[in-house]
């Protein structure tokens, strides 16, 4: 289903560009931080998180924006609330021309606006306003544009589909999994497969995957078990505070920091003898409203949470042990104190005020307990330092004890393989790890299903580098309403209309179209005025040479007589003598559409045409065609010529078709009628007209389809305008001779009217008769 363009590879011949998937990281390419990855396909374009780097400051800190058009991004999925991948929403939101719908869990936008609060009160300590990239007041507009969703819960947006599912990373963390056009794409975002004390781990959505995106923030390093990882972090703190020492924990304000602070607690309570007299501290300016959030999220949790709820009646995170500060006034200046305090990755802020009072004391400790971007102190410092750089200048000696034990709600490598082993998709895109690791990671996977029936391709783009995945899925489409009732054999054609919405099909018939797609049926009446100011005779001629016999109505009114041709009973043509236009109406659809552009191309011919000129023109030619005819004067209306030689050879050729039938057959020397004789009955042909003159019914019912198709082969297509009538019905009698034609194809100008005299008389192959039943 899937084939793969890989970087530098020959390149694959797309047929269509809608086909091509683009997987583009605007940022967590090769990198920890800034997670922004955008998806486009089938001219849709979804942008997945948007956060920002915490190892930079201001605009440096942002995705790489500048790749995506913002008005051409329909829908912003944010997996969670960490700084890396949320806080550059606002100023997206509200500094860009973007103007899709973004999206959070309920949890994460509740808790996503007070960390971006913190996160702008903490930038503007540091910066001037002009470099502090959005204000409170964007934060708050931005907030009020952001949609909830729950988990499980799919979404439709202009033909994209969404559903979250448990991650497993913090409160309210979410998987993507994304479908468009039948491709699907799971982007997990930050997650975790390990179930800890209150959040559940991240799930697999039990559907197959087109694409799997994830993180590889650890690449194959496995973790320590959970329980020996509380058993070492707790085993430290003791050996601290009963050396009368400081521990320091640099935290995120929300996330991984309820964790820690829910093991501290029950520790304490288990141990109060020993630990009562020792303050924990939880340092943060979020620190009251975090903790309150997550009073109100519990039912949002693990079933562990739930069930010391629902059996003690206390909500787990009403701490008794835990006191919750927005300063430093109740450090003590001594210990034993443990303290959590925010930020995380030691840039600034009272974390990085108490490593510099505490560094130069042995008897002191710092914990890092999450995971360190590179560029940070945080990652810095576990490098063997001796000293540090002061905020205010200088160095501070580093005696204090540093130790790492990752509480950190990120897959290990174990973890993620097993994970992409289960999903089983065709392509896996690796994001939000460092290089090395990301590398050392994709070579694993590349060799360990080398060779097997899992059929894998892994990459690992760098920022702003474009993956192109091309999918051609078949165009399925749901037969609905009175079409569905009954099962076409194979090979059989089923006809109705085709509606597609959102790359979802269906066929109904034109009766059910409003109940099943809710769009009525409409009929478009289309009228032109195409300006014509000949005579409807003139009309009739073209368009009946066009288009066979035509019916005819009238209607009459104070200004006179309006007559209505039809063409293909779906056209209708109509002339009012005093008009300088022709109406040309009908009801629009395929087959009428075809049918008035032929009208419309017939009626601006006419007047140009060599024909209508001839039969049009004002004045005689000035000398005889073969009849003896007077010139006509100038101020007379013109009258056409007969065409005595052509008639007199149509005559006669007409006389040996009818001698097959009768056995006294005459033509006259000087008109070219014909007179028929039989049994003391005789009938009288007019060259001209082909009329048949008798009184008797039987011959005439016998000469009429004689004369009919015989006419057929030899008359121009001039005298083809009405078919001759049935046998029963007398033809009328023609008032006008015919106009003077030549046959089909022929060019009508010549060097002289002799030399067009010549040719019709020589013309052995005329096409049928044209009569204008009287109207000529």
């Amino acid at each position: 289903m899937t084939s793969v363009a890989l970087s530098g590879a020959q390149a694959i011949p797309i047929e269509d560009s809608d086909d091509l998937l683009r997987i583009t990281p605007l940022g967590a390419g090769r990198e920890v931080g800034r997670s922004c990855i955008v998806l486009q396909y089938k001219g849709k374009t979804i942008m997945l998180d948007c956060g920002l780097h915490a190892g930079h400051e201001g605009i440096n800190s942002l995705p790489f924006f500048d790749l995506v058009e913002p008005e051409t991004v329909d829908l912003l999925l944010v997996t969670h609330f960490h700084i890396d991948h949320a806080a550059a929403v606002p100023y997206y939101l509200e500094k860009t021309p973007f103007r899709g719908r973004t999206f959070m869990t309920r949890p994460t936008k509740g808790v996503f606006r007070w960390l971006a609060t913190d996160y702008i009160r903490v930038t503007n300590t540091s910066n001037s306003e002009s470099t502090a990239l959005y204000t409170e007041a964007e934060l708050i507009s931005a907030h009020a544009k952001i949609e909830e969703i729950d988990v499980h819960q799919q979404t439709e947006v202009n033909g994209i589909k969404f559903t979250a599912y448990n991650a497993g990373h913090v409160l309210g963390a979410a998987m993507f999994l994304i479908e468009i056009a039948g491709v699907k794409i799971l982007y997990t975002g930050d997650y975790s497969r390990e179930e800890d004390r209150h959040l559940v781990p991240a799930e697999n959505p039990g559907v197959s995957v087109d694409v799997l995106i994830t993180e590889s923030t650890y690449g194959l390093h496995n973790h320590e078990p959970r329980v020996d990882r509380e058993r070492a972090f707790m085993k430290q703190v003791r050996d601290v505070v009963r050396k009368r020492g400081n521990c320091l924990l640099p935290v995120t304000a929300l996330g991984r920091t309820q964790e820690l602070l829910l093991i501290l607690e029950e520790h304490w309570s288990r141990n109060a003898n020993e630990m009562d007299k020792v303050p924990i501290l939880f340092i943060s300016a979020l620190g009251k409203a975090g903790t309150r959030l997550y009073r109100n999220y519990v039912m949002d949790m693990s079933q562990r949470i739930r069930r010391q709820l629902n059996r003690t009646g206390r909500n787990p995170f009403d701490f008794r042990y835990i006191k919750t500060r927005t300063g430093l006034g109740d450090v003590p200046d001594s210990g034993p104190c443990v303290v959590l305090a925010t930020p995380g990755m030691l840039q600034s802020g009272v974390s990085r005020q108490l490593l510099e009072r505490w560094a130069p004391r042995p008897e002191n400790a710092l914990i890092i307990t999450g995971y360190s971007v590179e560029g940070t102190l945080a990652r810095e410092i576990n490098n063997s330092m001796e000293d540090i750089q002061a905020l205010s200048g200088g160095r501070i000696p580093l005696r204090l004890a540093v130790s790492n034990i990752s509480f950190s709600a990120h897959v290990d490598g174990a973890q993620n393989c097993a994970f992409i082993d289960e999903i089983r998709a065709p392509v896996v895109v690796l994001v939000h790890g460092e290089e090395n690791t990301m590398m050392r990671l994709r070579a694993n996977l590349v060799d360990k299903y080398k060779g097997s029936n899992y059929e894998l391709t892994v990459h690992a783009p760098r920022r702003g580098e474009t993956i192109e995945l091309r999918f051609r899925g078949e165009k399925t489409a749901r037969v609905m309403g009175a079409l569905a009732t009954k099962v076409p054999a194979d090979g059989a054609v089923v006809a109705g209309i085709l509606v597609e919405k959102d790359f979802n099909y269906r066929l109904v018939g034109p009766a059910d179209l409003l109940e099943f797609t809710g769009i009525a049926p409409v009929v478009v009446e289309q009228q032109q005025r195409v300006p014509y100011a000949s005579s409807f005779e003139l009309l009739r001629l073209h368009l009946e040479q066009m288009f066979g016999e035509l019916p005819l109505t009238t209607e009459t009114s104070s200004e006179g007589v309006t007559s209505i041709l039809r063409v293909y009973d779906s056209v209708d043509v109509t002339h009012a003598p005093w008009r300088t236009y022709v109406e040309v109406e009908w009801e629009s659809d395929l087959m009428s559409d075809m049918a008035a552009d032929s009208v419309v191309a017939v009626v601006l011919n006419i007047e140009s045409c060599p024909a209508s000129v001839k039969l049009t023109q004002s004045r005689g030619c000035g000398h005889s065609h073969g009849s003896g005819s007077e010139e006509q004067a100038a101020d007379e209306p013109p009258t056409l010529p007969a065409r005595t030689d052509a008639n007199r050879e149509i005559a006669d050729k007409l006389a040996v078709f009818l001698q097959q039938q009768f056995s006294q057959v005459d033509v006259a020397d000087d008109s070219g009628s014909i007179t028929v004789q039989l049994n003391g009955q005789s009938a009288e042909i007019d060259a001209e007209t082909l009329e048949v003159r008798t009184d008797s019914p039987v011959l005439r019912s016998r000469i009429v389809p004689i004369v009919a198709q015989v006419s057929r082969a030899l008359r121009p297509l001039s005298h083809r305008a009405v078919a001759l009538p049935e046998p029963a019905t007398p033809l009328a009698p023609e008032p006008e001779p015919s106009p003077d034609h030549k046959g089909d194809g022929e060019d009508m100008a010549s060097s002289s009217d002799d030399d067009n005299d010549d040719d019709d008389a020589g013309q052995g192959t005329s096409t049928p008769q044209a009569k204008l039943a009287g109207d000529q």
